[in-house]
Order: structure tokens, then C-alpha cells, then sequence
């Protein structure tokens, strides 16, 4: 889920092929006309008939050897039926007072880049001024701090949280080292929005909560010592490991323990992070990641507001539960009213 930023500095273009496009056009001064010389809708206008001469270029035999060969349109390897499986299994295990929201494909453009430390170059953007979806808990922060708002107009001091969730495929254009990083995969995100209750009580009681549901999808899906790993960004929040040990001690199989020396997210997370790693049919995977941001705050001007997000990977859990048979109706039935009454 999360996603290094590298950050671009000076007024020269450091990207060679960049360089290299800006000589042949033999106008050095094109790259600032077309990023800020002009509006956002003369932009469109302007790319949406470049887009459409060259796809009037294209004969079918040419769309043909692009589908063979670009990643961003290959159908995933993961299995529909095991997809399916893991999204039901994350939602049924969802707290009451979540909704679940079907996201649209895209998000208005610097959506994943202008309150969280991502590199533009990693998100796909559309000449409509909007970018692919490369994370679902960033449209779900946007929606989240859009209802947080019309709360606030109503009543200034609203601290009824917002709770939303959803499962989404999505697309990162980033290198990738090996065949199991895939251009687009499936997220399941879960936000929490409020406002700052004093105490830290807002981050321990919907940490907590974050932290039961992750620990119960594990449990529905056979999972063997699951390890939630705390990372404590500020001093201030040491005393909230041994409150989560107790919040989970009566779930069986979970380990809740401090990461002190985990590197990924620091910058992008602020005050506490987790990662979950379990084993399902033997294999070792790490399978959500979250924390808390300051994206509500920065999208609603409010410094008083507070977000948790967490993220879990579908197709990763989907793999390993191809190797599990499916549950008999019986069993599943049994084990939903078992986790309803909890």
C-alpha cells in the first residue's frame, strides 16, 4: 500500500528520455506551456485530439501486439473464484458502522500525490485531468473528509466518525523486480475520520478496531501466527503497544508486537503504522499495512481532524487460499453467525 516518493528537484528535467523529447520538439520552453502555460481545459482539448490522431493511426493488428505486450492490460493471474472469496471474506468481517462504498475507476488529478508523499510518475494520469485509482484509501479519505466537512458546517465541534470501506482494483506504474508484482491488483481499504477527542482516545479506540478486523479475517481464513507489527513514529504513542496487546489478547494465533526498525512509511504515516503478516497454507505473507496520516487535516483545513487508513491485499490472500478447500455451507454458515454474535 504504501508507495516510495522520488522526489524531483531543480528546473531541469533529469529524466533523459524527457531531455531527449524536449530537443527533437526544439522548443525547451514546451514542457512549461503545456504544465502551467496554459488551463486545465485548453490542456484537454489539446491532448484529447493528440489521442485521438494517434488512435485513429492504429489498425487492429497494432491494438493486437500492444495487448501481448503491455502490462497495464494483461487479465490478472489470480483466480476469479478465490478473488471473490477473499473480498467476502473481508467484508463480512467488517465492524458495524462501515460502509461500503463501490469507488469510481479514477480520482481528480494529485489525488495520491498532493497530501501523501508519492511520485506522480507512479500514478497513471488521464488526459482528462484526473488519474487512475492506485490506492482505494485515498478516494476514500477524500470522501471521508468531504462528509467530515458538511458534519463541521453543521456543527463545528462534530466528532461523529466517519467510517468507510471498499474493494478496488487499481494501477501503479512503477518498476517491478520479479513476476509477482503486478501492474494492477485488488486493495481492500478501510478508512476512520474524526475529530481529535484529547487523550489519544480516537487513535487507541479506532486503532483498535482497525487492528480486531484484521485479526478476524485472519482467523476466518485459517491464518497461523499472525504478527501485528506497531511502529511508533512519535515518542508520545509508546504506551499504546500494551493497550493493543489487551484489546486483542482474547483473539487465539495473534501476536501483537513492536517494529521499531521498519523503514517503509515514515513520512507517510504519522504518529502510528502497522504491518500484518501471517501464514496460510504454509507460505509467509505480509497482508496489510496502515496507520495513521495527515490527509483530512491537509483536505479539510481542519488541524483537529484525524484519519486511520489500512489496506489489505486481496490477490495476495486470494493466492493463498487457492491452495485451501472452499468451506461447506454448513461451516460457513456457522462460523457467520459466530461472527455476528462477536
Amino acid at each position: 500500500m504504501f508507495m516510495t516518493c522520488d522526489d524531483l528537484t531543480g528546473d531541469v528535467p533529469v529524466n533523459p528520455a524527457l531531455r531527449r523529447v524536449l530537443a527533437r520538439a526544439d522548443s525547451p520552453e514546451l514542457l512549461e506551456l503545456l504544465a502551467s502555460g496554459m488551463s486545465g481545459a485548453d490542456l484537454t482539448t489539446l491532448l484529447l485530439e493528440v489521442f485521438r490522431r494517434r488512435a485513429d493511426r492504429l489498425s487492429p493488428a497494432e491494438v493486437m501486439r500492444r495487448y501481448r505486450s503491455d502490462r497495464f492490460v494483461a487479465p490478472a493471474p489470480v483466480e476469479f473464484a478465490a478473488l471473490r472469496r477473499a473480498e467476502d471474506t473481508l467484508v463480512s468481517a467488517l465492524p458495524d458502522g462501515f460502509e461500503v462504498l463501490v469507488l469510481a475507476p479514477v480520482v481528480p488529478l494529485a489525488a495520491h500525490s498532493a497530501v501523501a508523499t508519492v511520485d506522480p510518475r507512479k500514478v497513471i494520469a488521464t488526459v482528462r485531468g484526473s488519474e487512475v485509482a492506485a490506492d482505494p484509501t485515498n478516494a476514500l479519505a477524500l470522501e471521508a473528509s468531504h462528509r467530515r466537512s458538511l458534519a463541521l458546517a453543521a456543527d463545528p465541534r462534530s466528532n461523529a466518525p466517519v467510517r468507510l470501506a471498499a474493494s478496488q482494483r487499481v494501477a501503479r506504474a512503477q518498476s517491478f523486480n520479479g513476476p509477482k508484482n503486478l501492474a494492477h491488483f485488488q486493495l481492500f481499504g478501510l478508512v476512520t475520520a474524526g475529530r481529535d477527542t484529547g487523550n489519544q482516545l480516537f487513535e487507541h479506540r479506532h486503532l483498535a478496531e482497525h487492528l480486531r478486523f484484521a485479526a478476524r479475517v485472519m482467523a476466518d481464513v485459517g491464518a497461523q501466527d499472525t504478527q501485528i507489527r506497531l511502529t511508533f513514529l512519535e515518542d508520545t504513542t509508546g504506551p499504546t503497544l500494551e493497550q493493543m496487546r489487551h484489546e486483542l489478547a482474547v483473539l487465539p494465533g495473534i501476536q501483537v508486537c513492536e517494529d521499531p526498525d521498519r523503514t517503509t512509511g515514515r513520512g507517510y504515516y504519522t504518529g502510528i503504522c502497522f504491518k500484518i503478516h501471517t501464514s496460510i497454507a504454509g507460505h509467509r505473507l505480509e497482508i496489510g499495512d496502515g496507520g495513521f496520516v495527515q490527509w483530512s487535516q491537509l483536505l479539510t483545513g481542519n488541524r483537529k481532524e484525524r484519519l486511520l487508513i489500512s489496506g489489505f491485499g486481496v490477490d495476495r490472500l486470494a493466492e493463498a487460499l487457492t491452495s485451501q478447500p472452499e468451506p461447506d455451507e454448513s461451516a460457513s454458515q456457522q462460523t457467520s453467525r459466530s461472527t455476528h454474535r462477536s
